[in-house]
C-alpha cells in the first residue's frame, strides 16, 4: 500500500472517529423541515458557585454548536440569571461568588450565542433587588444592552420601559416569520409584571399589526409543578402580578396567545418535581398550552451543581400546529459513561403539544 493511500485511510478513519465523538447523544429533529427553539431554565444555581459556572457555559456552547443541526430559530431563558443581584459578601453556602462575578459569568455564557441566534430572557426575582426582589433595581441592563447581540435587530419590534422608566429588554417583543408557522411574536416580561406591562402586551397582541400573529408569552413566575397557577408570593416588590393574574389580565382575553412558558418553581425530588404543565381555553375557546421547566434543584438540591445541565428542545413540526418536546443534558451527553442518561424520556419530559386548536 503506497503512502498516499495510507494517508487517505488515516484521514478517513480520523474523520469517522471525530464524527462519532462529537455526537454526544444529542436530540435530533424528527423531520428535516422542522425548526426548533431551545429552552434554558433558571441558571442561578450554576452562576452562584464558581465550580458550577462551567456547566452553564457547556449548555450555551452546546446550543451554539447545534444551531444548524437543529435549525434553532431562538433560545429562551426563564430567568433568575443570578442568585443575588447585588450581594457583596457571599457566605459560601448560598454561593461563593459576588453578584458582579455572577453577572459576568452568565454574560460570558450567553456570549456564545451573540451574533448567531436571538436569545430571549425573562427576568426572575433573583435578578432584582439585593438578594431577591426587594425592589426592581437590576444590573441586567448593564450586562445585556440591546446592542450586544446583532441578531436582535432583525426581530425586536417593541420594548416597554422598566420601573425606572428606562427602555430595557426586561419587557420586549420579538417577531419571527417561521416556516410552516407564519408570523409569530415572542414576548418576555419582567418578574411579576406590573399592570402597565400587561396592558402594553395586551395592546400589542391585539393591535392591527399583530392580531393575526401567533404569540408565545415568556415569564418567570406563573405555574407550579402540580399545574396550578401561582396566585401570590411574599416578595416585597410591588406592584406585581403572578400566574393567575397574568392569565386573567393578559392570556385569557387574547385569542392569539397560544403558549406560556415559565420557570421559577421547583421542588427537591425526582424529575417530575421540576416540570409542570396545563392547558386551558381562552375567551375564544382555543386551548392555551402552559409549561413550567426549572431544573435548578437537580444535581444536589439548592446547593448542588446547579441542575445537571438539563435543557429542552422544542421541535416545531412543519404542520404548523405540533411541537415535540425533548429534555436533554449535554453534561451527561458529553461522556460515553453517562450518555445513555442524557435524554429524559418519561411522559412529562418527552411529549407532543398541539397548538391552535
Amino acid at each position: 500500500m503506497n503512502i498516499k493511500i495510507k494517508l487517505i485511510l488515516i484521514i478517513a478513519v480520523a474523520f469517522s472517529f471525530t464524527a462519532v465523538a462529537q455526537n454526544h447523544n444529542s436530540p435530533k429533529l424528527s423531520d428535516p423541515n422542522s425548526f426548533s427553539i431551545v429552552l434554558l431554565s433558571d441558571p442561578q444555581n450554576y452562576t452562584k458557585f464558581d465550580t458550577n459556572q462551567p456547566i452553564f457555559d457547556l449548555m450555551t456552547a452546546w446550543t451554539a454548536s447545534q444551531i444548524d443541526n437543529l435549525n434553532i430559530k431562538a433560545v429562551l431563558c426563564t430567568g433568575d440569571l443570578v442568585e443575588q443581584n447585588n450581594w457583596l459578601t457571599p457566605d459560601g453556602i448560598n454561593g461563593n461568588q459576588t453578584s458582579t462575578q455572577q453577572w459576568k459569568s452568565v454574560s460570558r455564557a450567553f456570549e456564545r450565542l451573540d451574533d448567531k441566534v436571538p436569545y430571549i430572557i425573562s427576568l426572575g426575582n433573583h435578578d432584582y433587588g439585593y438578594k431577591s426582589a426587594e425592589n426592581r433595581d437590576s444590573q441586567f441592563q448593564e450586562y445585556f444592552p440591546v446592542e450586544r447581540n446583532s441578531t436582535w435587530k432583525n426581530h425586536l419590534v417593541s420594548i416597554y420601559p422598566n420601573q425606572s422608566g428606562n427602555p430595557s429588554l426586561e419587557n420586549a417583543a420579538f417577531e419571527f416569520d417561521l416556516p410552516g408557522w407564519g408570523k409569530m411574536l415572542i414576548i418576555t416580561s419582567e418578574f411579576a409584571p406590573r399592570d402597565e406591562v400587561l396592558t402594553w402586551a395586551k395592546e400589542l397582541v391585539s393591535s392591527d399589526k399583530y392580531k393575526n400573529h401567533r404569540v408565545i408569552f415568556l415569564t418567570h413566575s406563573y405555574l407550579k409543578t402540580d399545574g396550578d397557577r401561582i396566585k401570590s408570593e411574599k416578595y416585597k416588590i410591588t406592584p406585581s402580578n403572578y400566574g393567575e393574574a397574568i392569565w386573567n389580565k393578559l392570556i385569557y382575553p387574547n385569542s392569539n396567545i397560544e403558549m406560556v412558558i415559565c420557570g421559577h418553581y421547583a421542588l427537591i425530588g425526582g424529575y417530575e418535581m421540576n416540570v409542570g404543565q396545563r392547558s386551558d381555553k381562552n375567551s375564544s375557546g382555543k386551548n392555551v398550552y402552559q409549561m413550567m421547566f426549572n431544573s435548578q434543584t437537580l444535581g444536589g438540591g439548592w446547593h448542588g451543581n446547579g441542575g445537571d445541565g438539563w435543557l429542552r428542545m422544542l421541535e416545531f413540526m412543519p404542520d404548523g400546529k405540533t411541537i415535540k418536546v425533548k429534555t436533554y443534558s449535554p453534561l451527561f451527553g458529553y461522556s460515553t459513561l453517562t450518555s445513555d442518561k442524557s435524554n429524559r424520556t418519561e411522559s412529562f419530559d418527552e411529549f407532543e403539544v398541539i397548538l391552535g386548536e
